[in-house]
């Protein structure tokens, strides 16, 4: 005759799924036991964001050398005061001289990138060490998720996704105005074009690749054989989709050398190379 050992007598070894305690997790003191240069990644991303944040400040706050006609920078675009340098957008209304015009309009552009999801994982990582990296635990003993304030702001990037747009838009026609020469006769040509191009399309790319943008096309959705034309649109944003990282840097970048490069015409410290 076979007997079973009853519970509570400690017969039966613990984690065999018969209702005893599973084993703890084993104790490591060490924060991780990583031995590659896990930090590199963080590091990088804490500096290149703050030199652009610092770059982005000094030349929001310097109001002046944004416009070299028929260039604006597009920090300053759409320059919406009567105080706006250039000739390029229609002036809406009379600020305080001491307001920079780029302030009413950077909180679009910055607000956009601050909630876009992989900005947020960018910076949770390398400046909130949320996590730093994989297998590497973070200092924070507790994670209470988007759910309150501020992060529960974060909730807003759909808005600014399309106010976003509106921005692409006014960026493309500065590139229309782009082709004029300073007495405003179109049939003009010169690098400053090719770079305000180049930014206007790489911040499309950006917005297109987003995943509010990628929501907005195919979400919500029962059925994609019911809407192929929504599908097609679909299919094209999710392939940006895989490169939004990519486009995310590679547009913040563009956007300050974009400003940059008008900052050295306005101050005449090179000539615009013109082709025709």
């Amino acid at each position: 005759m076979t007997t079973t050992a009853p519970r509570g007598t400690g017969s039966v070894s613990p984690g065999h799924g018969n209702g005893a305690p599973a084993p703890r997790r084993a104790a490591i003191a060490a924060r991780t036991l990583r031995t590659d240069r896990w930090w590199v990644q963080p590091a990088v991303t804490v500096l290149a964001l703050v030199l652009f944040v610092v770059y982005s400040s000094f030349r929001a706050f310097q109001n002046a050398h944004y416009s070299a006609e028929p260039y604006i920078s597009p920090f300053y675009s759409p320059c919406l005061t009567t105080a706006c340098e250039g000739d390029t957008f229609p002036e809406l209304f009379t600020g305080p001289a001491w307001i920079s015009p780029a302030i009413y309009i950077l909180v679009v552009p910055l607000g956009f990138r601050l909630t876009c999801y992989y900005y947020r994982k960018a910076y949770y990582r390398s400046f909130w060490l949320s996590p730093p990296a994989c297998a590497v635990a973070e200092p924070h003993r507790r994670y209470t998720g988007e759910t309150r304030f501020p992060l529960i702001g974060q909730n807003v990037h759909r808005y600014f996704f399309y106010l976003g747009l509106l921005f692409n838009v006014v960026l493309t026609y500065d590139v229309v105005l782009a082709f004029r020469d300073e007495t405003g006769a179109w049939g003009h040509m010169g690098l400053g074009t090719l770079v305000l191009l180049a930014n206007a399309a790489l911040l499309w790319l950006y917005s297109l690749s987003c995943h509010s943008c990628r929501h907005v096309v195919g979400g919500r959705l029962n059925s994609f054989s019911r809407h192929p034309l929504r599908y097609r649109f679909w299919t094209l944003v999710s392939r940006l989709n895989a490169h939004h990282m990519r486009y995310a840097w590679i547009s913040l970048f563009g956007v300050a050398f974009a400003d940059f490069y008008v900052l050295l015409l306005a101050t005449d410290t090179i000539p615009d190379l013109r082709f025709f």
